[in-house]
């Protein structure tokens, strides 16, 4: 199932493309906000959102880097990573969970509404859990700024993928979210970070489809 860029427009007026799929199956099960890497909304999203709606979700993935750079969407070479990272900085936090939010609500008139997101997105994810509203349950995957936003706690139910090693979020980091923040679930696997992409070299099939049936059945339990 394929989806189609739509424009969206935030609380405070900014309008951003995203990635919208309606869901797959006899009956939509809830909504879901899809929240990208440094990588934008890339064919790799698109076909994370694309996974989700045929569990019977319908999904937005927003284009978060369209308030620094619209409709940018890279690989995941060396000098992808790069720009990506530096689009990453110029990004900010808060307008990102607007961004969020506009998707919830767009999502929420027929169900609830649960989030996940990748690298930069499984931050953003954290913060939508804690400052976003009518969220139902949210998973980060791998977010390496989670560590530097944990004054808040979450409003919903959160469930946190980690790598065991992975460079950016070494164990001790994860053990400091753990410590200040024990009430998501927490779940680490042998892998590297960004394990769920199977367009970057430290995929892991085997941790991604672990992490993907928790996550499925997460979502299942207070989505729907």
């Amino acid at each position: 199932m394929a989806g189609t860029m739509v424009t969206m427009t935030a609380v405070d007026g900014h309008a951003y493309q995203a990635y919208h799929v309606a869901a797959g199956g006899a009956a939509r099960r809830g909504g879901l906000v899809v929240v990208q890497e440094i990588f934008g909304v890339n064919s790799h999203i698109r076909d994370v959102a694309d996974r989700f709606a045929a569990q019977g979700y319908e999904v937005y993935a927003p284009a978060l880097f369209d308030r620094v750079e619209r409709d940018f969407e890279t690989g995941y070479e060396p000098a992808d990573i790069e720009t990506g990272v530096a689009l990453m900085q110029k990004a900010d936090l808060a307008n990102a969970v607007l961004d969020v939010q506009a998707c919830v609500d767009a999502l929420g008139g027929a169900g609830k509404v649960g989030v996940v997101g990748y690298c930069w997105g499984g931050t953003v994810t954290w913060a939508a859990a804690c400052r976003a509203t009518g969220v139902a349950a949210c998973v980060p995957y791998y977010g390496g700024a989670i560590a530097n936003d944990l004054d808040l706690s979450p409003g919903c139910p959160v469930m946190m993928q980690f790598g065991e090693h992975d460079a950016s979020i070494p164990m001790d980091k994860v053990a400091v979210i753990r410590e200040r923040r024990p009430e998501p679930t927490y779940h680490v696997y042998d892998a590297e970070h960004g394990f769920n992409c199977d367009q970057r070299g430290s995929y892991n099939q085997t941790a991604a489809a672990l992490a993907l049936e928790r996550t499925l059945a997460f979502f299942t339990t207070h989505v729907g």
